[in-house]
């Protein structure tokens, strides 16, 4: 039995997350804005599912949440991170506080979490970091830029931290989805007001959004399975890509990355020194 503490575990992957780690007999601790949102879960799990209320924009309750975790089950094995939004929006009509509010969800936050729980499972020898990433992070889309740059960020920060904390046997693993069936495009998506220069790439993507919305091939339910699966190996990946078109898209781009350097590294590789200087 492990002891999970799930950010905005209220809805989507974190919900879906919450009740397969608790139908395999996890106990789970539920970081939500509004705890009565999960009152059900607590409800139906007493004295194995907790809520706190967590608000990743404030600074001080990562190292909160790891302590109450700690208060009420002795000990935090694995952190999910996956509190956070979507924001469409060209960057030229992005402003400085949706930029900053959105760091702040989807990166600044769960890099402060991370560093709370580090403590604790470095004295246990043991723990795994689950961070909810998004295909954006590796193949992005026109809107996405803030969005899926925070992502990238929260990845980047991620292989060095595993690096860091791997001989003390913490394990990292950045779950890379494409669209799933969840509210992300009608709840958790900020949208800003288009300007009419870029309908035809930030307005065509954000039709296509809507078009999906309901209708994503992605099923949470199996995910979360997947999650769990992954939560209970020996050797977990350092990426888990799930879902056909994060799996496709993935491939193109390590294709088309590998097109360029293999183009370029001519231009590139006498850039160095002569060997021996």
């Amino acid at each position: 039995m492990k002891t999970l503490l799930i950010t905005g575990a209220s809805t989507g992957f974190g919900r879906s997350i919450a009740e397969e780690s608790l139908a395999r007999g996890h106990r789970v601790v539920l970081a939500v804005r509004s705890p009565e949102s999960v009152a059900d879960l607590i409800e139906g799990h007493a004295g194995q599912a907790a809520a706190i209320q967590f608000d990743l924009t404030n600074p001080e309750d990562p190292a909160k949440a790891v302590a109450e975790t700690i208060s009420r089950y002795g000990q935090l094995d694995v952190l999910v991170n996956n509190a956070g939004y979507g924001l469409l929006s060209a960057l030229e009509e992005t402003t400085d506080e949706q930029i900053q509010r959105n760091l702040e969800t989807n990166f600044t936050g769960p890099l402060r979490l991370i560093r709370a729980a580090l403590p604790v499972m470095r004295a246990r020898k043991s723990g795994h970091i689950v961070n909810i990433s998004a295909i954006a992070a590796y193949a992005n889309h026109a809107g996405f830029s803030v969005y899926g740059g925070a992502k990238a960020a929260l990845d980047a920060a991620s292989e060095a931290i595993a690096e860091e904390v791997a001989p003390h046997g913490i394990k990292f693993t950045l779950v890379v989805p494409g669209p799933f069936r969840t509210d992300f495009i009608s709840r958790s998506l900020e949208n800003s007001t288009g300007l009419p220069e870029y309908s035809g790439t930030v307005g065509k993507f954000a039709s296509i959004l809507q078009k999906i919305n309901g209708r994503q091939p992605g099923d949470p339910a199996k995910a979360a399975k997947v999650i769990c699966d992954v939560i209970a190996s020996e050797d977990p990946p350092m990426r888990l890509t799930i879902g056909a078109y994060a799996c496709d898209r993935f491939g193109k781009k390590l294709a088309s990355l590998r097109g360029e350097l293999d183009r370029w590294q001519s231009t590139g590789l006498p850039t160095d020194f002569p060997v021996g200087q």
